[in-house]
Parts: structure tokens; sequence; C-alpha cells
């Protein structure tokens, strides 16, 4: 497994540009850059700068990953340089950026759902707790265009990998893919995002490992409050999130799959102004929108969120407020990159991911000697 960056994201990556944000990731220790779109490597899809990056990343000895947008119709009228590639035809416009990437070998492509309203807290976050468009119906709408782009996909030999994003329950993206066919569609694997759906991370991870072909891993602050859990995302390592466990998960669904950390950017070049978000998980009109939760996950949830909250201090990490606050550039981007890699090659490298098993409850246990 190795590990990498996210393209978007990595220090620098708009000053830089693609090929230098490769450069970039080789010296910071990364082993490969995931580019949420091919769209970030170029608006316009132009073949010479996507051979050029492709040959570069070659050059370093660095994996290349690409995506592609939002598959939800209802997300994507958020997204017109979706069709912009193909004058306003959004269909062809997939299929132009499916055949770029495939042309340079990208054969594993993000999609995902939704965009959340960072602005904004708990439901009003997230389109799924729209009215105008009940989520039933964006998820049917999401399964149809899925559809449509499937024989594109199996004709070109690539895969459009879902992302458990923060809308998106595990179970219903498992459902999309089982529905529209694991040759065309699989997932891509956020390992804290399902802490927005109320859901385990591990017994989440163990849900979707058959079909995980790519990642995005990232931890979580999280803490309790009187109709909620307040959320915050944080290097791999200083959250919530059982990397050892899930590490453990998707090594045994497919030993060769890169790993990509999706790092917080310096605060003069973040695009979401805040790093927190509530989630309304007491609130009956949170409850009754997840039919698929179960009582006995509920529980391990709740349990980890405060089992979190009695460690967290004696840890010494910072509380939301103060994490927030702090002054945040370049340099401790820098550092909170190399403190997740730091993490993940620990866990890989050592004996944690043989001396560990999972209980039924999703929790690790020390193997006897």
């Amino acid at each position: 497994m190795r590990i990498g960056i996210d393209g978007r994201k990595i220090p620098q990556s708009r000053k830089r540009g693609p090929i230098g944000s490769l450069e970039h990731g080789k010296e910071l220790g990364m082993e490969g850059l995931f580019f949420r779109t091919v769209l970030d490597i170029s608006p316009t899809l132009d073949s010479g700068l996507l051979a050029a990056v492709r040959s570069r990343a070659d050059e370093l000895g660095l994996y290349l990953e690409a995506g592609l947008g939002k598959v939800n119709p209802y997300a994507t009228p958020e997204a017109p340089e979706l069709r912009a590639v193909a004058d306003g035809d959004i269909l062809l416009g997939f299929r132009r950026m499916m055949e770029a990437c495939a042309a340079i070998g990208c054969c594993e492509l993000w999609v995902s759902t939704a965009n959340r309203k960072p602005a904004f807290y708990g439901r009003l976050s997230y389109d799924r707790f729209r009215t105008d468009a009940p989520w039933s119906d964006q998820l049917a709408a999401t399964k149809r265009f899925l559809k449509l782009l499937a024989p594109i996909a199996r004709d070109l030999g690539i895969h459009l990998n879902i992302e458990t994003h923060e809308e998106i329950t595990t179970f219903e993206v498992v459902r999309l893919v089982e529905a529209v066919g694991p040759d065309a569609v699989g997932i891509v694997l956020d390992s804290s995002n399902m802490l927005h759906r109320a859901e385990h991370p591990v017994w989440a991870a163990k849900r979707v490992a058959p079909y995980v072909r790519q990642t995005h891993l990232k931890d979580a602050f999280v803490a309790l409050r009187p109709s909620g859990i307040v959320l915050q995302n944080r290097p791999c390592g200083d959250g919530v999130v059982d990397f050892a466990a899930i590490l453990e998960i998707l090594a045994a669904a497919n030993p060769s799959m890169n790993l990509t950390i999706e790092n917080a950017e310096p605060h003069d070049e973040r695009t979401i102004d805040r790093t927190q978000t509530y989630v309304e998980v007491f609130d009956e009109r949170f409850l009754v929108g997840h039919i698929d939760l179960n009582v006995e996950e509920f529980a391990a949830y709740l349990k980890l969120v405060r089992d979190y909250e009695q460690e967290f201090v004696a840890r010494g990490l910072l509380d939301w407020a103060a994490y927030e606050a702090r002054p945040f550039g370049y340099d401790e981007s820098v550092a909170e990159i190399q403190r997740s890699a730091g993490h993940l090659r620990h866990l890989l490298d050592g004996t944690e991911l043989d001396t560990r098993t999972l209980n039924a409850d999703g929790n690790r246990r020390r193997l006897s000697a």
C-alpha cells in the first residue's frame, strides 16, 4: 500500500499547478497524488497537458489517480464545468472526461453525490435533508445517471468510484454499487465521513470493503453536545478513527490499494470557511432519515464519541475552538500531512496490523500470545 496526498488540497496546489504539485508531493515524501477531478489537471481536457502529467508522475515514481465530479443530477447544476467540457451536454461531458482519464491510464475514477454547505450547521449543511427534492428521489436519479455512464465505463475498462461522502450512508453507497454493477462502479472510502451519518467507522469500512478501490483518509475530533455531535477534521491518528482496524480491513480486501491523505489546507488557501460541523443525531428528523441505522451500531457510535471525549485531553489534543483559532499556514499544513503519513506508515510498517483482530462489534482486541 502506497501513501499519497489529495491533489487539490496539497498546499500551494493552485499556485504550482498539476506538475508542480506532483513534484511538491514527491518532496514531501508522498508516493502519489489523487486529483479529485481530471478538470483539476486540465479544465479543457488538454491531451498534451494530461500526457505530460502522466509522464511526470511516472518519472517521479508516483501513483496518479483522478476523478470526475458529482453524479447526482440534483447536485450537478452547482458544477457547470461538468457540462462546459461538452458545450452543455453533461452526459457527453462525462464521456469526454472518462475517455481523457483512460487515455492516461487513470482507470479508478472518483465520483460523489452532493456538496456539503459548510456555511451552515446541522441539517442545512446536507442536501440529504432537502424538502424540495427528497433524498430518495436524489438516490434514484443518481442510480439512473450511473446506469447511463456504466456502459461507457465498461467499454473503457474503468471504474466509477462513489465516495462515502458526508451526505450519503455506506448502506446507500453499497446499494448503488450493487444496482449498477461492481464491474463498472466501486467505492472511495473516506475514513471519517460516515461519522456524519452516525455510523461507526470500522463497521462502515467492513460494509464497503469488498467494493473499495480508492481512499480519502482523514481523522475527526468528536464531542457530545445537547442535541448532537460536533465533528471537526483532524490528521490521521489525532481523532476517533481506528486506522489500525480500517487498514487491516482494506489490506485484506485489496492489499495493493493506494492510501490518499485528505489534508487540511492552509487557512489562506482553503475554500471551506469552517472545519467544524454539527450532526443532530438526537433530532427525530435525523433519525427517521436513516432507516438503515440499527440500535447496536448507534450505541457503538455513541460509545466511540464518549470514549474519545475522555481521552483527547489526556493526549494533549486541542478542542475544536482552539484548533480552529490557531495559526495555520503552509508549515502547519505540511506538518499535519507528515503527521498523518507517519501514523499510517507506523501501522503499515510495524506489527499492529498483524497483532490485532476485530471483535464482532468492530473494536480491536489484542491476540493472546
